[in-house]
């Protein structure tokens, strides 16, 4: 927050100073009283289950120089001398506009990333290609939404270049607000599939809600899509520009000669339909990486840097915990892509599974969540594409089991058979001492809601015995 004034933090979300301390600077800000320190701001954010309202006391005695509440529930004795107390209408909404403000502080480009799936993926992709020219910053972990973007941005400060930036959503809206925000220069926007279907109802409406990312563009913004995505494929618009990657389709750049290896990916890249001569190597599995490569490509290329440059950005790729993160032991290998689950990032890891050289191929499938009235649907798809791509082990775990198990069943599948389980213990019990043989290979996926690290966490005491 250094580039601010507290006049401009003030005006910024539209407070009212209810009780004025020793003014003395402001350093981080901060929405956890566990991690407030001195001259920090707090920013008294409301969930479910608590009220942050009720921490101003605890965050003042701690050192915050200023609380912003939207709540009173403090007495002013409370409250030590230096610090400030600014009331706002809704402090979500005043961690978004702090945000905003300070993002226009910044002498910085943004690239935001968003999209049904492929979302970490690609900003771990992006932000590697460009490291080796420009200083990155990029969204950790999951800190992808409302809360989590604004706590992004206040990472950030003029010593940076680039921020890749990923937002996620559960509904219309919330991409419009974290675009504000961030005011991005370029967008990604990796695919529209079925995540949240559940809420939107249908994926013209996830479109909608993705597309929100271009709201705060003009004629000096970029767009880049997939344009093998049937929805993408047919956006236009005359405000700003659209690049497009593609595997299949035409594109400003494109994959062919693509070699798909156990743990990485090698292509050619066509740049405006010619052939470059450049060849993209990348330490991650899978064909579903080949475009999200392309899209690190084409922000590089858009940057001006040398294909040069961008394979050895490439090379300092650092991936997200627990997507298709492999572990070889002596007995087993583990495919470990818990971080989240839906119709299109399932298939992709079953492709991955398929393909991995090994003795049988088992996965151990979970509830992909927020899919609505298109669960059973969906979750009967996957178990068909599990059948389909001789998988010889399907276990299923949660709510959907059954609709996994119908869906595999109603394919033959000679070598494949179906299991339902509903204890993780009893899950690794089973296939440590009665199923796994030498090197065979499991993949453990499901959203995030049911955990499935846990039982990675089992399999993995055993993946040497």
């Amino acid at each position: 927050m250094e580039y601010m004034s507290f006049e401009d933090i003030v005006k910024a979300i539209n407070g009212k100073v209810i009780l004025k301390g020793k003014y003395g600077g402001f350093g981080k800000v901060s929405t956890d009283t566990r991690k407030i320190e001195e001259k920090d701001i707090f920013i008294a954010l409301k969930g479910d289950n608590f009220n942050g309202n009720e921490y101003a006391k605890l965050a003042s005695e701690k050192g915050a120089s200023i609380c912003i509440v939207d709540e009173i529930k403090y007495k002013d004795s409370d409250i030590q001398n230096y610090t400030t107390i600014i009331k706002v209408e809704n402090t979500r909404q005043a961690l978004l506009d702090l945000a905003e403000a300070y993002r226009n502080t910044l002498d910085i480009r943004i690239i935001g990333v968003t999209g049904s799936v492929g979302k970490t993926s690609t900003k771990d992709l992006v932000a590697a290609a460009l490291s080796s020219k420009f200083k990155v910053f990029k969204t950790e972990a999951n800190f992808n939404n409302e809360i989590g973007l604004p706590k992004m941005i206040f990472k950030l400060d003029n010593s940076f270049d680039i921020a890749v930036l990923e937002m996620g959503m559960n509904n219309l809206g919330e991409i419009h607000n974290m675009a504000k925000a961030a005011r991005p220069d370029i967008a990604i926007i990796t695919n529209i599939g079925t995540a949240h279907i559940g809420r939107l109802k249908t994926r013209e409406n996830i479109l909608k809600a993705k597309l929100e990312i271009t709201d705060f563009f003009s004629n000096k913004n970029i767009l880049v899509i997939n344009n093998d995505n049937d929805l993408l494929s047919e956006v236009k618009s005359n405000n700003f520009k659209i690049k497009k990657v593609s595997l299949d389709n035409e594109g400003d750049i494109t994959a062919s000669d693509i070699k798909l290896m156990e743990n990485s990916i090698d292509f050619l890249i066509k740049e405006n339909n010619s052939n470059t001569g450049e060849s993209i190597s990348v330490e991650v599995p899978g064909k579903h990486s080949v475009l999200n490569a392309l899209f690190a490509v084409i922000c590089g290329r858009l940057l001006n840097m040398s294909y040069s440059d961008i394979r050895e950005g490439l090379r300092n790729l650092k991936t997200t915990n627990m997507r298709l993160e492999v572990t070889k032991g002596t007995k087993f290998t583990i495919i470990n892509d818990c971080y989240n689950a839906n119709l299109d990032s399932m298939k992709a890891a079953i492709d991955v599974l398929s393909g991995y050289s090994g003795n049988r191929k088992i996965a151990v499938l979970g509830t992909m969540g927020e899919l609505g009235e298109s669960s059973v649907k969906l979750h009967r798809e996957v178990g068909r594409y599990a059948a389909k791509n001789e998988i010889n082990l399907l276990i299923a775990i949660g709510e959907y089991s059954k609709d996994y198990r119908s869906g595999f069943e109603s394919v033959q599948n000679e070598n494949g058979k179906v299991m339902e389980f509903q204890d993780y213990n009893k899950v690794v019990e089973f296939l440590t001492h009665e199923y796994i043989k030498k090197q065979d290979v499991v993949l453990v996926k499901a959203s995030r809601s049911m955990k499935f690290e846990s039982i990675v966490l089992k399999l993995n005491e055993n993946i040497d015995k």
